[in-house]
């Protein structure tokens, strides 16, 4: 028992948070201590009244049990909490259930250590599998190799990093998914459903790592045509003057930006496929993308080489050639290839708005500019105008498809791995001058005969 029985049983009440609040602080230098007449050797121990908040009252309550905590060792005090970060009630639950553990011959130091282990365990596995440490993860092993990688890492992190970088990757629910892809789905369908595709991408990885205690996706039951509404097809191709106002607009375009987005209209290229071009890609006339570099999944994607027309060859002969670095269009000295931010294509647009505008003007169809629009476009729609066009100049499927580097499906796609490459030239080059036709409308002699 503790030192002064006496005092002990002097001291011993029912402790009550009233009571606790009423508890007067001990002299200075001194401690007190009061017993509770509920659990035995239950109490709590004040402290002296310099840092007390309220005048005359204790400054620090501490729960305490007294009890012999192994057989071999003479009974002694052990702290249970303090009064305020723990409750009267679960200091009480707590030495009750001490005592118990003593009664069975259980240190319960030893069971609170174990405890503390778990939790500091636990603790830092959560920290470990965090969504934003796993997304780190996949961003390394996956994206990185991947031809777009780096623009869904940009998502990845603008969406889902930001909203739940620090939280266990397996708390995330298809609630959360869904407050991201309907918040997006208000303003940006096609946006929407882009960042649903990642985000189940993104999970099924985790779960096929199994490492971060992740057993199903969250995305699992979330269709896209459900949430975000059916898929639209895209039938958006550039008119003529539309074409005439892109050329005349990525003309007056500065390095690099002008020259890259003339390549995509010459050659046919994904956005990227040409932004990422580099000197040693092109020799004698044809640009050979790696397969590295092209549309594919699981590795199926194939080289795709481009003979190159010579309105593309003239655009080139005008790049500069003194840069340390090896890509065509860039602005660090080709150091990094260019980068299509949705700031170039809102320049673009304005000034094709400009130039359809001042066409219409001139050839006297519209007396008010403002009622001239531009119908929002994607770069992707540059590729449909060329195979439109491909198809209207009487080229046959296959060779049309060969321009756009599309790989056949089924068993042709297996066994004709023919490069069609002269085709190819012919086509593109038949392209170039058809371009050149409607660029330059008033060229004498420039005309371009559709194929037998």
């Amino acid at each position: 028992m503790p030192e002064g029985a006496d005092q002990m049983v002097k001291n011993k009440r029912l402790l009550t948070d009233r009571t606790l609040r009423s508890l007067p602080p001990a002299q200075a230098g001194k401690r007190v201590e009061v017993w509770d007449t509920v659990v035995p050797g239950f109490g709590v121990r004040i402290s002296d009244g310099e840092d007390a908040v309220r005048p005359g009252k204790a400054a620090k309550i501490t729960f305490i049990l007294y009890a012999r905590f192994s057989p071999t060792t003479a009974p002694t005090r052990r702290v249970i909490g303090t009064y305020g970060a723990m409750t009267l009630e679960r200091a009480r639950e707590v030495a009750g259930q001490w005592r118990s553990m003593i009664d069975k011959g259980v240190n319960p130091a030893a069971v609170e250590a174990e405890r503390r282990t778990v939790a500091q365990r636990e603790a830092e596995q959560r920290i470990r599998h965090s969504f934003g440490n796993v997304a780190e993860a996949f961003i390394t092993d996956k994206l990185a190799r991947e031809r777009k990688g780096k623009p869904v890492e940009r998502d990845l992190r603008a969406f889902f990093i930001k909203a739940w970088g620090d939280r266990p990757i397996s708390d995330i629910t298809d609630l959360d998914v869904l407050e991201i892809i309907n918040k997006k789905k208000r303003t940006a369908p096609q946006m929407a459903r882009h960042l649903l595709t990642v985000a189940k991408r993104f999970f099924n990885w985790a779960v096929d790592q199994r490492i971060y205690g992740l057993k199903t996706s969250p995305c699992d039951r979330l269709i896209a045509s459900k949430i975000v509404g059916e898929k639209v097809s895209r039938h958006r191709r550039l008119t003529d003057a539309e074409i005439f106002a892109f050329w005349r607009a990525t003309a007056r375009m500065p390095y690099p930006v002008g020259p890259a987005c003339q390549m995509l209209i010459l050659t046919g290229l994904r956005l990227y496929e040409a932004a990422d071009i580099s000197w040693p890609e092109i020799k004698d006339g044809v640009l050979t993308v790696p397969a590295s570099r092209m549309k594919g999944k699981d590795a199926k994607a194939r080289e795709h080489m481009v003979p190159l027309s010579r309105l593309a060859l003239d655009v080139i002969a005008k790049l500069p050639r003194g840069n340390a670095g090896p890509y065509l269009f860039s602005y660090s000295g080709g150091e990094t290839p260019l980068r299509m931010t949705s700031k170039i294509k809102r320049d673009l647009d304005r000034r094709m708005l400009r130039t359809l505008k001042a066409l219409a003007r001139q050839q006297g169809k519209e007396k008010d500019p403002r009622n001239v629009k531009l119908m929002p476009w994607v770069n992707h729609d540059l590729r449909r105008t060329i195979r439109s066009a491909l198809s209207a100049l009487r080229f046959p499927q296959n060779v049309a498809e060969a321009v756009l580097g599309h790989v056949p499906v089924g068993i042709v796609g297996t066994y004709d791995i023919h490069e069609y490459l002269d085709e190819k030239r012919e086509a593109l080059e038949l392209w170039a001058k058809r371009l050149d036709v409607i660029v330059n409308p008033d060229r004498v002699g420039n005309v371009v005969a559709l194929r037998r």
